[in-house]
Formats: C-alpha cells, sequence, structure tokens
C-alpha cells in the first residue's frame, strides 16, 4: 500500500495484539482498501456526533462527545490496520497510495471543522475549526510535496495527525464530562487553538526541513 521509506513510524504498530488482530484481518476477505475507506466511515460519524453535541443538552451532549471520541479512535485504528495488512499481508495495489492518503484529506478536515458546529457558544470556534482543517491539509500536502521531490517522508511534529486526533479525542472525552462543573465547550475550544497554533508550527517546521534539505542537495 505504502513503501516501508514513507511509512509513519508508529510504536503501537510493534504491539503483539496489533499485530495478531492484523494477522486475522489478513487472512480474511478483507483489503486494505476497504480499510481506508471504512476509516472515512468512521470519521463520518465522529464529525456527525460532534454537530449532535452542540445542538442537545446536557446529559444527551456528553454521550455525543464520548461517541466522537470512541469514533475518532476507529478511524486511527483503521490507519493501522490498512498499513499493516497491506504490508505484513502482503496485499498491495497499485492505486494503494491513493487509498493511503486521500481518506486522510477527507476524514482530518471533516473531524476538525465538526469541532466548530460543536460550539455554538463560542464565536470564535468557526473560524478556528476551519483555519485548523487548512492547515491539517497543509502540513499533509507539505509532506507529500517533499517525497515526490524525492525527500524522504517527514511526519514531525508537534501536531502531526496523530497529535491532531489524540488532542480532539481528548477534548472530547473531557467535553463529555463537564456537565460536572459547568463549563461546556471550553475544552474544546482550548483545544482548537492549540491544534491551531501547532498545526502552524508543524507546516513551517516541514517546510523549512524541505528547503534545507533541497538546497543541500543542490550543493552537492
Amino acid at each position: 500500500m505504502t513503501d516501508l521509506s514513507n511509512r509513519r513510524p508508529l510504536k503501537i504498530r510493534d504491539q503483539q495484539l496489533m499485530r495478531r488482530f492484523a494477522a486475522w484481518l489478513s487472512r480474511r476477505k478483507v483489503t486494505p482498501n476497504q480499510i481506508s475507506i471504512l476509516s472515512v466511515v468512521f470519521a463520518l460519524g465522529g464529525g456527525a456526533a460532534l454537530v449532535m453535541a452542540g445542538q442537545t443538552l446536557a446529559g444527551e451532549r456528553s454521550l455525543w462527545f464520548l461517541a466522537a471520541a470512541l469514533l475518532i479512535q476507529l478511524r486511527l485504528l483503521c490507519n493501522l490496520f490498512d498499513g499493516m495488512v497491506a504490508m505484513e499481508g502482503g496485499k498491495q495495489t497499485p492505486a494503494g497510495e491513493l487509498f493511503n492518503d486521500v481518506p486522510d484529506r477527507i476524514a482530518d478536515p471533516l473531524l476538525i471543522v465538526a469541532c466548530g458546529f460543536a460550539l455554538p457558544d463560542f464565536p470564535s470556534a468557526m473560524w478556528l475549526a476551519w483555519l485548523g482543517a487548512l492547515l491539517a491539509v497543509m502540513t499533509a500536502y507539505i509532506r507529500v510535496l517533499g517525497v515526490s521531490l524525492g525527500l524522504a517522508a517527514d511526519f514531525r511534529g508537534p501536531m502531526a495527525k496523530q497529535q491532531r486526533m489524540a488532542l480532539i479525542t481528548v477534548a472530547a472525552v473531557i467535553s463529555a464530562l463537564e456537565i460536572f462543573w459547568g463549563h461546556y465547550g471550553m475544552a474544546l475550544w482550548i483545544s482548537l487553538i492549540l491544534l491551531v497554533v501547532g498545526s502552524a508550527i508543524t507546516a513551517l517546521r516541514r517546510l523549512m526541513n524541505a528547503y534545507m534539505l533541497l538546497q543541500q542537495r543542490g550543493a552537492n
């Protein structure tokens, strides 16, 4: 699905449980591309849950936030297993790179923008969400552009995909508990600010790294 040099380094990939489940999937009639598409389905569900959280009252809102957190993590598991099934299961396809990257470009903005809809009482939340979504796509674009120019894939943070989704997941769980202290939306709003700042730094770091490597290559 993707070549090893451009594979995101993940420690969880080496865990025995993950390897066993990936092996189990590999023995079934499940393709990496199908898993990639399923990640978008979970992202759609997570985005819908966030939108619903912004339209319901306290108790029900908490359930929607918890559902969003769960669906975001299921999306990330799909991102993990599509690559493992492709590589370890020997199910790579010629179009695998498209299925590896395009679903992420859909899922990331979808979930981030949905955070804005989850915060109707925060006027700045929507533009923060859209800006965060744009920067998320930009960080990935710089990485893919670098690879197209012959550079190694740059997965550095501080706000790469895993960090962005971890931040939103934690914020969603905290938001589900805000019913107990009455500061609805504050955790998710702060997470959007952190996501925007972190993603901007990430994009800049990746861009500067690509520039330096290309300059060095041109000087040799």
